[in-house]
């Protein structure tokens, strides 16, 4: 009886995945994958990888997915997310932190996207832990950054993604189309991240309001 039940299962879980497009889990060799990259072809029954290597890559905060919010416009989310690590200004207490060098304004960041966005943001973290602060602004008001509560700096991403999702059609398009599957990322986040880092939950949260 266990062996028939597995196969059921399984077979299920096929026949579910053939009313999607096969592209999605095609199979790319491991020799091709950068060191952090969960590909395709490594998703479980019922799941789908928002493989930047397929078209739902646009649902990653890396795709240029341009979108305004609050009277400003971004070129996509990993720019709008990383400019908050740097300083607002002449009078930020970060720009007057004795022995910092910040090698790009936020305004530079803002209109970042991808890889470099990244890159940047990653330098602004080790001014961050110069200072010991665990905090980013946005429109002058600061948000604790790497904690488990769903607090405003969460809400302010969810609120980016929403935006993203109602200015761009392909966006809705894509996320509409992956159904009930479940949603994962494409790279390896550790333990204990943060509910704002965890953005295919954030759109099977979206997905189902659609």
């Amino acid at each position: 009886m266990t062996i028939l039940f597995i196969s059921t299962q399984v077979l299920g879980a096929d026949l579910k995945k053939n009313n999607y497009p096969p592209e999605w889990w095609k199979e790319v060799p491991r020799s091709d994958a950068a060191s952090w990259e969960i590909l395709p072809q490594d998703a479980k029954p019922g799941e789908v990888i928002l493989s930047k290597r397929t078209e739902l890559g646009i649902l990653s905060n890396f795709a240029a997915t341009t979108f305004e919010i609050d009277g400003k416009t971004y070129p996509g989310i990993e720019g709008f997310w990383q400019m908050m690590k740097y300083p607002e200004g002449p009078k930020d207490e970060r720009q007057k932190f004795p022995g910092l060098e910040w090698k790009y304004t936020r305004d530079q960041v803002a209109q970042m996207l991808g890889f470099d966005a990244k890159r940047v943001g990653t330098l602004a973290e080790h001014n961050m832990k110069k200072m010991n602060i665990n905090w980013v602004t946005y429109k002058g008001k600061k948000m604790p950054y790497r904690v488990q509560e769903k607090g405003p700096h969460y809400k302010l991403i969810r609120r980016a993604m929403q935006a993203k999702l109602d200015q761009n059609p392909d966006v809705k398009r894509l996320l509409k189309a992956t159904g009930d599957l479940i949603l994962r990322p494409d790279h390896d986040q550790g333990s204990d991240v943060p509910p704002a880092w965890k953005y295919y939950e954030i759109w099977m949260e979206i997905r189902a309001i659609l």
